[in-house]
């Protein structure tokens, strides 16, 4: 089984090699490139996420700071009014007046209305209440919206009492109270900071109250996205104002300010994650806290990063199409090189690659196309020689065929004359057909020297039938010299008649 997966995945191929090899060689580290980047992308568009989201509490933190300093320069105003200190101090010691000093009272007290409705109105819709310790007070809104008196039974109305010189306590989310605004702007809650109006002895002369609806600091949060999810907490981790009046009150347990009094973390809520960011208020110990789903907080973010890496991905493909491509180019006289060598491997030995050109495989090509022709020069030179051969080797058996057919026929004459009793006509053949057998035998050059002899004798014979006078052949030899090899026919010479 392990064998045929090998097998399986073995590229035999240097065509496929070569692509295996280039594809690992760019997907690995195009892949561990994608793993950094969207580890370091995270970590910046995370980060990315936190200043925008710092910026937009930022512009918000703006606009709800310079509410609360409207509210605390109405009551610095108030404080720090000479025509109305002068008259704060006069009122507690009047006792008996004529009617002159009745009527500049009530012009002063006219005065100081109209420039309470004037300061009320300043920038936003502000109620702003003076009470002064004799019962007396001062207001910029209708005593039929509401009784300013009924401020000394709020529960929170005791602390004021510790408060020393420009000092100032907020009131948080209470209960509206001012039925107009009630009508007009419909809002649940009101905020109120708390000021005393002190004597150079330091006893209280009165207090100022300045009063702002609480959808008019929600307000400025809807200047941002429905994602975008700001509140006000106070320190006790209590909601003061948010978009939903229900949260108001409330408490919120994702607080992280740190020493800095800024914030930034990721927080699971619900089971999804917020960025949630933290800025501490001016002037309060209240701080702001924006909260948006993370998602939605690097959505723009993250589509500007996804469309970087989509142009890198497809840049990425095409210059792998097109490596692929030039590699298939330059491994293609390789790949016919290799086909080529299988179908001579197969006998096929008229198949050239046609591959030609300057570099190595090229010269490779021509030289492999260059063996086939030489191998094919020598197959055929081979077969012109083996043919030769044969048609000699059949010469040289038709040539041995008919001497023999020849000494066959003469041994028969032979036989049949000497069965007529003509035994001189007999020996005559015989001499003959021993003349013709060694002339005929060209594979002995060398013979013994009896045969020599003997040879020699059967030409003598037969020169005796041609000659009227016979000649006499008389050997004298030693015996000992009848096997020495000598030529043959070097004694026919010897034996010529004139």
């Amino acid at each position: 089984m392990w064998n045929r997966i090998r097998s399986a995945f073995t590229f035999r191929s240097i065509r496929y090699k070569l692509m295996i090899a280039s594809l690992a060689c760019i997907l690995l580290p195009a892949a561990c490139s994608l793993y950094f980047y969207n580890y370091w992308t995270q970590d910046a568009v995370k980060k990315q996420a936190t200043s925008n989201a710092q910026e937009s509490l930022m512009l918000v933190n703006q606009l709800v700071t310079g509410m609360i300093k409207n509210m605390l320069n109405i009551a610095n105003y108030v404080q720090s009014n000479t025509q109305f200190s002068t008259y704060f101090k006069i009122v507690p010691n009047e006792h008996g007046s004529n009617e002159a000093d009745i009527y500049d009272r009530f012009r002063e007290e006219n005065r100081i209305t109209e420039q309470l409705e004037n300061i009320g109105t300043w920038t936003d819709r502000f109620y702003v209440t003076i009470l002064l310790a004799d019962g007396r007070y001062f207001t910029n809104y209708s005593q039929a919206d509401y009784n300013p008196l009924n401020f000394y039974k709020e529960s929170w109305f005791p602390e004021v009492e510790r408060l020393k010189g420009f000092q100032s306590y907020w009131t948080g989310p209470t209960p509206a109270v001012f039925q107009q605004d009630q009508l007009d702007h419909p809002s649940p809650y009101q905020i109120s900071v708390v000021r005393t109006i002190r004597n150079g002895d330091q006893s209280i002369l009165g207090y100022v109250i300045v009063t702002v609806m609480e959808n008019q600091i929600h307000q400025i949060f809807d200047k941002l996205s429905t994602e975008e999810e700001v509140m006000i907490v106070d320190r006790s981790n209590h909601i003061v104002s948010h978009p939903d009046p229900k949260m108001v009150g409330t408490t919120y347990d994702y607080s992280r300010l740190n020493e800095r009094n800024q914030a930034s973390s990721i927080v699971p809520i619900e089971g999804e994650n917020y960025l949630i960011t933290e800025q501490m208020l001016s002037f309060t110990d209240w701080h702001l806290v924006y909260q948006q789903p993370y998602k939605k907080a690097i959505v723009n973010i993250s589509t500007i990063f996804n469309k970087v890496l989509s142009f890198q991905l497809i840049f990425f493909l095409i210059f792998l199409l097109l490596l692929l491509y030039l590699l298939s180019t330059f491994t293609k006289p390789l790949v016919l090189l290799g086909r080529a060598a299988t179908k001579v491997q197969k006998g096929n030995l008229l198949i050239r690659t046609g591959i030609h050109g300057q570099d190595e495989v090229g010269r490779l090509g021509f030289s492999f196309d260059q063996m086939l022709d030489k191998i094919n020069d020598m197959i055929h030179e081979v077969s012109d020689t083996q043919s030769r051969k044969r048609k000699a080797e059949l010469a040289m058996l038709q040539a041995q065929i008919n001497p023999h057919f020849l000494f066959n026929v003469l041994n028969s004459i032979r036989m049949k004359v000497m069965r007529r009793g003509d035994q001189e006509s007999a020996e005559m053949i015989g001499s003959l057909s021993k003349l013709l057998r060694m002339t005929v035998s060209q594979d002995k050059d060398v013979i013994t020297l009896h045969e020599e002899i003997d040879l020699l004798g059967s030409y003598v014979s037969l020169m005796n039938m041609r000659q009227k006078e016979e000649a006499q052949l008389v050997c004298d030899v030693d015996s000992n010299a009848f096997l020495v090899k000598v030529p043959r026919f070097f004694c026919s010479r010897l034996s010529r008649m004139p």
